[in-house]
């Protein structure tokens, strides 16, 4: 029986929506290098706010889109977890062009999230042989906290509390996936905490 025209419309229509959740990861990527461009003579532009705002919004999107979608696979959230990390690498460097005296002063809160990052990804490298890409409740959080402290720094030039806020629960989060992965046998995507790692660890064990 030869599909009706309608049917085949929602079939075409279904084909070209699965690419958007991959089309929002590579948004990302695309626009980290022109945030550090921004800010390479040591000022930012009202763009490099527009453009950090376009970012955040296409992670919160991509995976939402995904799941819908059932397009939501490893390969795809892997690629969203190296997005964000060309997206903040390329942030931290900006700062650090634009904003060299506030981190200096931060340097505390900064040093401790930092090797709380380093030491996930030794973690992980070693056990897995790749990054984690879990995508936690705590790195939703985080990434909220550090979607406040970024606009504070580039929009309004202030660290403060919004930069300390980030730093610790940036800290908190490494930990929890650290201890994530030392609980999980295998690698695994889209574990939300450390209490669905436990259970899942249990349901393997049985």
């Amino acid at each position: 029986m030869t599909p009706s025209p309608q049917l085949e419309q929602k079939q075409q229509s279904h084909s070209w929506m699965k690419y958007i959740p991959s089309a929002l990861v590579l948004s990302r990527l695309l626009i980290s290098p022109f945030l550090l461009w921004d800010a390479f003579d040591g000022k930012t532009t009202v763009w490099f706010i527009v453009g950090y705002i376009a970012a955040f919004l296409s992670d919160i999107f991509d995976g939402i889109i995904a799941r819908r979608l059932g397009v939501s696979n490893a390969k795809l959230r892997q690629a969203d977890s190296w997005a964000d990390v060309s997206l903040y690498i390329c942030i931290a460097a900006s700062a650090w062009l634009a904003y060299r005296p506030v981190l200096i002063a931060h340097k505390l809160p900064l040093f401790l999230v930092i090797f709380a990052q380093l030491l996930w990804w030794a973690v992980n490298l070693v056990k897995y042989g790749k990054p984690a890409s879990y995508h936690t409740y705590s790195a939703k959080i985080w990434g909220i906290t550090l979607f406040i402290a970024v606009v504070a720094l580039f929009a309004f030039h202030y660290g403060g509390i919004a930069l300390w806020l980030s730093c610790i629960v940036g800290t908190i989060h490494s930990l929890e996936e650290i201890i994530m992965t030392l609980v999980l046998p295998t690698w695994t995507h889209d574990i939300l905490s450390i209490f669905h790692a436990l259970q899942l660890r249990r349901e393997l064990s049985n």
